[in-house]
């Protein structure tokens, strides 16, 4: 172990002192395995409970979470301590999903939160603070390669799916880059969840059997629609079929996801599933019945793209994609395409944009959403559904 630890870092570029390493505590059991599994490698670990922004109208239980993870600390004895992130938080996430909404597309929150707070926030606090890494609980794996020429060493970080496959939580982190993942550690990836919880009770941790959070934190486990209402203003508007038939109103087309099938307010026995909106006209368009084709589709088009690698791939190629978190991977090619020309005279431009074809029609596809790319269980990168 000691001469894998001393290969490790010399391909990094440190010294073995200079193991120093701050996780992020959730007070969930993840992340405090994490710290236990870095702490008995000989990692010289911090804990840090990161407070995010909480709407008081709505219970997140923070405080017991940061209760949890102290008690964690104090087991394990390392330092422990509380970072407030409330205002970055609020303006990259919380105002980013509100912001998503009201354009008529569907964020993911998660995402946005590891881009801009864990490996961006928190990354950059804990690296002034003198860390040479940070850690997280995801379960995810990352390989590390470094190369070196005459005039620099390049590194070579990939993103691996978890070992755990139904807990592998590769899809949130497809914007991280090289110098990002260079600072990272994810120690559970080669471990299951059982795995994870049977080493919490080998450590006398008393987060062994704490259930997994459920939900975004600062809304807590309400319905997000309910929390958009106290944002968004409600209007209402018509619900129509692929004819154009009218069958029913909503109360703002802003708060509806593609594939919903629960709360559109129209009834007749036919389960109604929504397949498109029209913020501009507040307009809803429904499928009827989960198989109906208005709801399938075999392309889409792609913003936002971020490769892991941190090189553009030469296009086109064929890959594994999935449109949603737990998702079957589908296989897909990529194109890098001229849509149009933009502009007039000397400053026109050509319009490009990355186009997605799947193999079989993909229901439900949903802008905004993070789409994620794969190959033989490597994470290529992501981007967002246009």
């Amino acid at each position: 172990m000691e001469q894998l630890r001393a290969i490790l870092f010399g391909m990094l570029g440190l010294a073995q002192e200079k193991r120093k390493v701050i996780v992020g505590m959730s007070g969930g059991v993840d992340s405090s395995v994490a710290v236990a599994l870095l702490k008995q490698e000989g990692y010289e670990v911090t804990g840090v409970f990161m407070k995010n922004w909480a709407d008081p109208r709505y219970p997140c239980p923070w405080q017991e979470d940061r209760q949890d993870a102290m008690r964690v600390a104090a087991i394990l004895d390392i330092p422990f301590e509380t970072w407030d992130f409330s205002k970055e938080y609020r303006e990259s996430v919380v105002e980013y999903m509100i912001r998503e909404y009201r354009m008529g597309r569907t964020p993911n929150p998660d995402v946005m939160c590891n881009s801009r707070i864990k490996f961006g926030a928190f990354l950059q606090y804990a690296l002034k603070a003198g860390a040479d890494f940070i850690a997280t609980g995801h379960y995810v794996r990352l390989m590390r390669k470094s190369q070196t020429n005459s005039k620099s060493k390049i590194r070579n970080s990939k993103l691996v799916v978890a070992k755990d496959l139904n807990k592998d939580q590769s899809y949130f982190l497809w914007t991280l880059t090289q110098e990002q993942l260079a600072h990272s550690l994810f120690p559970i990836g080669d471990y299951t969840k059982p795995e994870v919880r049977a080493l919490a009770k080998k450590f006398g941790l008393p987060t062994a059997e704490k259930p997994d959070s459920q939900g975004v934190c600062f809304i807590g486990e309400i319905d997000v629609a309910a929390f958009l209402r106290d944002h968004i203003p409600s209007r209402r508007g018509a619900v129509l079929t692929a004819s154009g038939k009218k069958i029913g109103e909503h109360d703002g087309a802003e708060f509806y996801t593609i594939g919903q099938r629960h709360g559109i307010g129209v009834g007749g026995g036919i389960p109604f599933y929504v397949a498109g909106k029209d913020i501009e006209m507040n307009t809803l368009m429904v499928a009827k019945g989960p198989n109906d084709n208005a709801l399938f589709s075999k392309k889409l088009t792609v913003e936002s793209i971020n490769w892991i690698s941190g090189e553009t791939p030469i296009f086109p190629f064929r890959c594994e994609a999935r449109i949603r978190y737990r998702q079957p991977l589908q296989r897909a090619s990529i194109r890098y395409q001229v849509s149009g020309i933009k502009g007039e005279g000397r400053s026109k431009t050509l319009n490009t944009e990355y186009l997605i074809r799947f193999s079989e029609p993909q229901r439900a596809v949903t802008p905004g959403q993070s789409i994620v790319f794969y190959n033989d269980g490597k994470m290529l990168g992501g981007g967002i559904i246009a």
